[in-house]
């Protein structure tokens, strides 16, 4: 079981990053894929989380700004990331426990993932903010 997030890099505040999860082992369709972030000297924080059946859920902070979608073609996740600001800088990881179809904890359209929850991740891309 092995993800790869890509697509990282540098982007000015306003700007757009579009991130990708990619997977070997395992068919990302079939599961709960997570996206976390975590900066320096930060815990590590949840972005955002999308159902096997495409519903999405989104933490507070990037409600609004950030969309996570399938691309089944690809078999990935994406997340495209518009009206960056620079606290959006962090390392974006993509995970997954192969445990269910459905991303919880939730409470309306916020998601309240724990990282320690999820055992595999990908190997974590740079998201850098600034002008």
């Amino acid at each position: 079981v092995q993800l790869q997030a890509s697509g990282g890099g540098l982007a000015q505040p306003g700007g757009s990053l579009r991130l990708a999860c990619a997977s070997s082992g395992f068919d990302l369709a079939d599961y709960r894929i997570g996206w976390f972030r975590q900066a320096p000297g930060k815990e590590r924080e949840a972005v955002s989380c999308i159902n096997a059946d495409g519903t999405t859920y989104y933490g507070d902070a990037v409600k609004g700004r950030f969309t996570i979608a399938r691309n089944k073609d690809k078999n990935t996740v994406v997340l495209q990331m518009n009206l960056l600001k620079p606290e959006d800088s962090a390392v974006y990881y993509c995970a997954t426990d192969l445990g269910g179809k459905i991303c919880v904890p939730t409470s309306g359209s916020t998601w309240y993932g724990e990282p320690k929850k999820y055992p595999y991740w990908g190997q974590g891309t740079q998201v850098t903010v600034s002008s």
